[in-house]
């Protein structure tokens, strides 16, 4: 069985909105982002153990609102208390999560095939978030993460680099044609490169 990504259908390569007359390093860039694993992490209220303690892909799992961990492979999003979300290119991560967080103390669920991924990235990527969303993206720094809406979807944003900002976006899989299009559409007035 192929799988076959949210966005099969509707991302196509090419320039887009306002990019003539404009250097193309200078566009927004906007790409999806397929084949990561995606794993949601919760602490029972009822568990024991302590996450100081606990290191997966050598990363702890902070309690800290808005906090990323994060190596070259794998980062750790706060998603709430005692729960996390692990986003990562080692798909082999998974059995090392199964030998460290025992069934007693922790849910793990894989959401690897149930999320759209959405890579923006450029100067004015924040300029186009706050098109959609509530938050303040003036506060928003690198390895910090939110969840919001954009548009009415929920969608959760990890904030990956900056100069130029780089911005990945998750949403249900359900909602991901329709976010691509509230996102290409907020990116118009800026010109954007689809890659």
């Amino acid at each position: 069985m192929t799988s076959i990504s949210a966005l099969n259908n509707i991302h196509s390569k090419g320039l887009f909105g306002d990019h003539q007359e404009k250097n193309e390093k200078n566009l927004l860039k906007l790409s999806e982002n397929k084949n990561l694993l995606i794993i949601q992490i919760a602490q029972y209220k009822s568990s024991t153990t302590s996450i100081e303690k606990l290191k997966i892909d050598n990363l702890n799992l902070k309690n800290e609102t808005l906090n990323v961990s994060s190596n070259n492979d794998t980062r750790i999003l706060w998603n709430g208390p005692n729960n996390w979300l692990l986003v990562s290119t080692k798909k082999e991560l998974l059995n090392e999560l199964v030998e460290k967080l025992d069934e007693t103390n922790f849910a793990v669920t894989n959401l690897s095939h149930s999320r759209a991924i959405i890579e923006l990235e450029g100067e004015n990527a924040k300029e186009v978030l706050k098109k959609g969303c509530p938050y303040n993206f003036n506060e928003l720094k690198k390895n910090n993460c939110l969840n919001s809406t954009f548009n009415g979807m929920s969608i959760t944003i990890d904030f990956l680099d900056e100069n130029p900002n780089k911005i990945r976006i998750f949403t249900l899989r359900s909602f991901g044609e329709s976010l691509y299009h509230s996102i290409t559409d907020a990116c118009l007035e800026f010109g954007y490169k689809n890659i």
